[in-house]
């Protein structure tokens, strides 16, 4: 289906709180959607991660539709500490 999901991702390491609307096919793997937010906030991918307002990681494996139903619209894109 070419349906479509909408997320606000909002870049909380900044005080200003900006953020961006994105929509994607349901399809889409939630890995693009979190390069494309990196991306739009000019961070890193690889050291970013998504999770939602109640500070719940979001595993980036699976569609974007999946993330939605489960977790609704307005996400989070954090800087991830490095570990090790």
């Amino acid at each position: 289906s070419d349906a479509k999901v909408e997320f606000k991702i909002t870049l909380t390491s900044d005080p200003k709180l900006p953020y961006k609307i994105i929509k994607v096919p349901e399809a889409a793997p939630f890995t693009a959607v979190l390069k494309f937010a990196a991306n739009e906030f000019k961070i890193s991918a690889e050291s970013s991660a998504i999770i939602t307002n109640d500070n719940v990681g979001i595993n980036p494996a699976q569609s974007a539709g999946n993330v939605f139903m489960k977790h609704g619209r307005d996400l989070r894109l954090i800087p991830r500490d490095r570990v090790g």
